[in-house]
C-alpha cells in the first residue's frame, strides 16, 4: 500500500518500507486519523454516489455525479461560447473556438464551481473564474501539442489545432487564449463578486501558470526527456506535476473558494484538496497512457512511453501507480470532513471520479 505524507518541507510517497524524497514546496498537509470520505461512499453504476457512515448520516439521499457533470458542463459551455464570438479576424477566432468548444470533461471549471458552492457562493459568481481556468487549460493543451513541445496529433478525439489552422495560428490561439482569460475575470465578475476578490483570485491564477507553476513545470518536463529513471528520480517527477498539472487544479479550487467569499482556513483546506487530486490525475493519466488505446482515450496512446518521458508506471511499476491513485483520493476526501456533505459531495465524487477515469 502507498502512503503519502505531505508535511512542511517536503511530500514522501512510501511504499512498503521505501521512502522516496519529493520537492521542498510543498506544504504542510497533515493526515487525519478520521474516517475518509471515500468509505463513506459507494458507486452505483459510475453515476450514483450514496453518502452513508459517521459524521456523514444521509442514508437517505443520493448524489447523481453524472447529471451534477453534465448540467455544469452545459453552464459552462454555454458561457464559453458568448465569451468568444465569430468577429474578424475569423481565422485567429475560428482557431480558439476551435480548440475551446471541443468539448471535454470540464473538470477545472466544475472544480471552480463546485468549491464556490461548498462555501456558500453560487454559479453566476463563479462563472467568470471558471471559464478563465478553462481557457488557460486549453491554451496550455494547444501549446503543449505543438511539434516542439509534446507533438501530438490528437485531442479530445479531433486533430490538435496545430493540424486544422497551421503552427503559427496555434500559438496566437494560445496566446490569445490567455490575454481573454484574464479580461473575462476582471469583466464579467464585475458587479457579481467583491473587487478585492476578484484581484485576489486574478493574482492566485496568474502565479499557478507562471514561472513557478505552469510553465516551470512544462519546462522540466521538456528536459526530462530521455532521462534514464533511476538517474531522474521521483522527484523530479512530482515537481513536473505538481506545476504542469496539480497548480491549475489547485487554482480551479482556490479561485472557486474566493469568489465565493470563503474564509483563509477554508481556502487553505481547498488547496490541500486540490493539489491531492491533481497528483492523482496526473498518476491516472500515466496509468491510461499504457493501458488504454488511442480510440479509448481520444489521443495517441503510448506517446509518452515513446517520448522516453518520465511517468509514474515507469518510475515505481503500475500496480505501485495505482496504489498511489488510490491513497491520493482518499486523502483528497479526508480535507472535505467538517463540511456540509450535501454542498461537499459534488467534491468527493469528483475524486473518485478521478481516480476511477477510463479516458
Amino acid at each position: 500500500m502507498a502512503t503519502v505524507h505531505l508535511s512542511s518541507s517536503s511530500l514522501f510517497i512510501q511504499f512498503k518500507g521505501r521512502r522516496y524524497n519529493s520537492i521542498p514546496s510543498v506544504k504542510s498537509l497533515q493526515k487525519r486519523n478520521v474516517l475518509s470520505m471515500s468509505s463513506a461512499l459507494t458507486s452505483r453504476g459510475g453515476d450514483m454516489i450514496t453518502p452513508h457512515g459517521k459524521g456523514n448520516d444521509h442514508n437517505s439521499s443520493t448524489f447523481d455525479f453524472k447529471s451534477y457533470m453534465t448540467r455544469k458542463a452545459e453552464s459552462v459551455n454555454a458561457a464559453l461560447d458568448v465569451c468568444v464570438p465569430l468577429l474578424k479576424p475569423l481565422t485567429i477566432q475560428e482557431a480558439v473556438r476551435y480548440s475551446l468548444l471541443a468539448g471535454g470533461k470540464r473538470v477545472r471549471p466544475l472544480l471552480c464551481i463546485a468549491a464556490c458552492e461548498l462555501v456558500g457562493g453560487d454559479e453566476a459568481s463563479a462563472m467568470s473564474a471558471a471559464c478563465a481556468v478553462e481557457m488557460i487549460h486549453t491554451s496550455s493543451l494547444i501549446h503543449d501539442d505543438l511539434p516542439c513541445m509534446d507533438n501530438a496529433d490528437l485531442r479530445r478525439g479531433k486533430p490538435t489545432n496545430h493540424k486544422v489552422f497551421g503552427e503559427d495560428m496555434a500559438v496566437l490561439a494560445g496566446d490569445a487564449l490567455l490575454a481573454l482569460a484574464f479580461g473575462n475575470m476582471t469583466v464579467v465578475s464585475s458587479g457579481l463578486v467583491a473587487p478585492e476578490r476578484t484581484v485576489r483570485a486574478v493574482t492566485e491564477l496568474a502565479k499557478a501558470i507562471g514561472m513557478k507553476g505552469l510553465v516551470a513545470g512544462q519546462m522540466i518536463d521538456l528536459r526530462s526527456q530521455g532521462l534514464n529513471p533511476e538517474d531522474a528520480g521521483l522527484e523530479r517527477l512530482e515537481f513536473i506535476h505538481l506545476h504542469k498539472t496539480a497548480a491549475l487544479l489547485e487554482a480551479s479550487a482556490v479561485l472557486g473558494v474566493i469568489m465565493g467569499g470563503g474564509t483563509d482556513e477554508e481556502i487553505k483546506r481547498l488547496r490541500k484538496y486540490a493539489r491531492c487530486i491533481g497528483l492523482l490525475f496526473q498518476v491516472v493519466d500515466d496509468i491510461l497512457d499504457v493501458t488504454k488505446s488511442t480510440e479509448e482515450l481520444g489521443k495517441s496512446a503510448g506517446k509518452d512511453v515513446m517520448a522516453g518521458k518520465l511517468t509514474y508506471p515507469r518510475l515505481i511499476g503500475l500496480e505501485k501507480s495505482r496504489e498511489l491513485a488510490e491513497t491520493l483520493s482518499r486523502e483528497a476526501e479526508e480535507q472535505l470532513l467538517g463540511f456540509d456533505p450535501n454542498k461537499a459531495a459534488p467534491l468527493v465524487a469528483l475524486a473518485s471520479y478521478i481516480a476511477g477515469r477510463h479516458n
